[in-house]
C-alpha cells in the first residue's frame, strides 16, 4: 500500500509539472502575441490559437489530475454547518450524481470527440479530436475520483473527515 501511494504523489507531482509547462507555454505565447502586435506591428493568429489551447487544457487537466479532491469548491458554510452524518450523506448524493451525469455523457463525449477528427485549428493545424481529447481525460478522472469518494463515505471516511477530524 506504501508503494501505491508513493507511486500517486510521484505521478501527483509529474501532472502538476506538466500543468506548469502548459502555463509556461500559454504565458510565452501570450508575451509573442503582444510583442508581435504592438511592437513589431504584425498581428499573429498562431499565438493567440496557442493560448487558448493551453489554457483549455490546462483548466481540464488541472482538474482532472492536479486539484485535491479537499481543494474543489464547494458550499462551505453550508457543509461545515451539518452534522458528519448528514455530510456523508451530502457526499454520497453528490458522488452518485456525478457518476450518472458524467457516466450518462460519456458515450455522446466520445463520439463528439471522435467525430471532430474531420476538423483542424486555422493557425496550428490539430486536429480537434486531438485538441477536445483532454476533456475525455477529465470525465475518466472524475469517474474515478468519485467512485473512490463514494466507497469512502459509504465506508464512513473522507477526505474531509481527515481534515476537521470529524469522523462519518
Amino acid at each position: 500500500m506504501e508503494r501505491l501511494r508513493t507511486l500517486g504523489g510521484w505521478l501527483h507531482r509529474r501532472a502538476g509539472d506538466v500543468a506548469s509547462i502548459m502555463l509556461a507555454v500559454m504565458f510565452i505565447a501570450f508575451i509573442c502575441q503582444v510583442v508581435f502586435r504592438y511592437v513589431l506591428n504584425l498581428p499573429v493568429g498562431w499565438a493567440s490559437e496557442l493560448s487558448i489551447v493551453m489554457w483549455l487544457w490546462l483548466v481540464l487537466w488541472g482538474a482532472a489530475f492536479v486539484v485535491r479532491e479537499e481543494e474543489e469548491i464547494r458550499f462551505d458554510i453550508l457543509y461545515s454547518s451539518v452534522s458528519p452524518k448528514v455530510r456523508r450523506g451530502m457526499v454520497i448524493l453528490s458522488a452518485l450524481a456525478a457518476l450518472f451525469l458524467y457516466g450518462y455523457s460519456l458515450p455522446a463525449t466520445w463520439d463528439f470527440v471522435t467525430f471532430m477528427k474531420v476538423t483542424k485549428t486555422s493557425y496550428l493545424d490539430i486536429r480537434y479530436d486531438w485538441l477536445f481529447s483532454v476533456y475525455i481525460l477529465f470525465v475518466l478522472a472524475v469517474l474515478v475520483r468519485y467512485t473512490y469518494l463514494l466507497i469512502q463515505a459509504i465506508r464512513g471516511r473522507g477526505g474531509d473527515s481527515a481534515k476537521t477530524g470529524d469522523q462519518f
